[in-house]
């Protein structure tokens, strides 16, 4: 049975992501269209769904490691800080994005906190990817069986 380890981040990050938007249950925060994710960005994100992108992302990231912090989230998602004529650093993004997010997957029980403080992955919560991931896959195979079909019939014309 394939798991998320199996396909692409970016085909399970937008599956898990729209999962989430259409289950309705991931609770999302009144000021996501306002915020930018980090500090040194210069707008917020251009997606409407950015919270749900992110969410996603996350729970992929925690789910390939067993205990994961805010800390280590913001770096995961920072970036480049462009400071002018000087050189460019590393910078991390915003923790209170991250913290909320975290917050908002323990609420729907995708995460749950550990003893030291961190998060890991709850057994629904990997239920919940690893079926996700199962029909990425399957979704993959079914539109190569397509490709396949319509390549045999040019080629019969």
């Amino acid at each position: 049975m394939p798991g998320v380890r199996d396909i692409s981040a970016e085909a399970f990050i937008a599956a898990y992501a729209s999962h989430l938007k259409r289950s309705g249950k991931l609770e999302v925060p009144v000021w996501v269209d306002l915020v930018k994710t980090a500090s040194f960005k210069e707008l917020a994100p251009y997606d409407p769904d950015w919270f749900y992108v992110r969410a996603a992302a996350v729970a992929r990231h925690i789910y390939l490691r067993k205990d994961v912090g805010v800390g280590a989230l913001t770096k995961l998602h920072g970036g480049r800080n462009r400071r002018g004529n000087r050189p460019s650093h590393h910078a991390d993004s915003s923790a209170s994005v991250q913290r909320k997010v975290c917050q908002a997957l323990e609420k729907i029980g995708v995460l749950e906190q550990t003893d030291n403080g961190g998060r890991r992955i709850s057994q629904d919560g990997q239920r919940d990817l690893d079926r996700i991931a199962t029909a990425v896959v399957e979704a993959a195979k079914e539109e190569e069986e397509e490709d396949e079909e319509e390549e045999a019939e040019e080629d019969e014309e």
